[in-house]
């Protein structure tokens, strides 16, 4: 593991899911030297900070001021993870704002500062996959429809950084599937395995959605799951690559169905399988992915041998030293076995 105990590091949304994730694996590779920002409001993000280690916490609103008038003097990277990431978000004046307009200002002063900036893009940006889900994309970003006004709010901030020729100097990482611990403040936006080990526990039965598409049989919907260990690590791979550069895929490589899902969170809790298939809302049925898989060549070809830790290894994990006792990544876990 790379050696970060002398880097200065900010990261936005520190407090959510992947961004607390993230400096859980900054503080295993020695870093403690890290501002964290996000909007802590009424929700429980505050238990993903307790057991991290990090130099200063500040609202995300108070961030960029404080920036401009050289309250942090430099960083040597800036991790922008904080965004509204709900897909059903209605309100796009604030997406806007926030997660495209907050953007364009921090890379701005990043690249200014001699910061490396690394930022959250979305698999979302695909839309239904019609246009591909390549990241050799330069040519054919426009191409992309997103199917929601979250993955256009992102689009929009990498069409604005391809524009700029900002793309040749940070990184962009457009996550898949991302499930694991310290996401349980998400509500409906907690994965499937979050939400069907309560569902599991509660009833003994995991409720997924029917399929309105003939080619797809009920569960056999496919997505690219990636456990959040793994999308950290590659996360940080990208980060420490100089001549990384430009939009990447973050994913398993594999694409995996409902059913193989529901199957490990049954057998990661011990528990025989009973899965129910229920109507999905008419709102969303046509802005549903029914197919998604990472081509990760483009992070491959960097360097980064990350293992991916298999769907059944990562929900097994995932079930059993977090979902079930209740732990946040940081926390004593339990010795080997146990």
């Amino acid at each position: 593991m790379s050696d970060l105990s002398h880097a200065r590091i900010l990261v936005t949304g520190g407090a959510g899911f992947i961004g607390s994730a993230l400096i859980w694996e900054l503080n295993r590779r020695g870093a403690e030297n890290i501002i964290v920002t996000d909007v802590l409001e009424q929700t429980e993000k505050w238990r993903n900070l307790v057991p991290l280690r990090f130099n200063d916490y500040l609202e995300a609103d108070d961030l960029l001021p404080h920036l401009q008038a050289g309250a942090f003097g430099k960083f040597d990277h800036v991790f922008h993870l904080g965004a509204c990431s709900a897909t059903t978000e209605r309100d796009a004046s604030y997406l806007v704002r926030n997660n495209y307009e907050y953007t364009k200002d921090l890379a701005r002063w990043a690249l200014e500062h001699q910061a490396r900036f690394v930022y959250a893009s979305s698999a979302a940006t695909y839309g239904d996959g019609s246009a591909g889900m390549s990241d050799e994309l330069q040519p054919s970003l426009a191409d992309l429809r997103p199917l929601n006004m979250y993955g256009y709010s992102k689009h929009l901030f990498d069409l604005h950084a391809q524009r700029q020729g900002w793309l040749e100097r940070i990184v962009g990482l457009k996550y898949f599937n991302v499930f694991g611990p310290n996401e349980d403040h998400k509500g409906d936006m907690r994965s499937v395995v979050n939400k069907a080990f309560a569902q599991v526990r509660d009833s003994g039965t995991i409720r997924l959605f029917k399929s309105y598409r003939p080619e797809f049989a009920d569960g056999e919907q496919k997505r690219d799951f990636l456990y959040v260990k793994d999308a950290v690590a590659m996360t940080l791979h990208l980060a420490l690559t100089p001549t990384a550069s430009g939009l990447f895929n973050l994913g398993s490589g594999e694409a995996h169905t409902w059913k193989e899902l529901a199957e490990a969170i049954f057998a990661a809790m011990d528990r025989p399988s009973r899965i129910e298939f229920i109507e999905m809302q008419a709102e969303l049925r046509e802005k549903y992915q029914y197919f998604t898989r990472a081509d990760i060549g483009r992070l491959r070809a960097t360097g980064c041998a990350t293992p991916i830790t298999t769907l059944r290894e990562a929900v097994r994990d995932y079930v059993r030293n977090y979902l079930k006792p209740d732990r946040r990544l940081g926390d004593e876990l339990p010795a080997p076995g146990k």
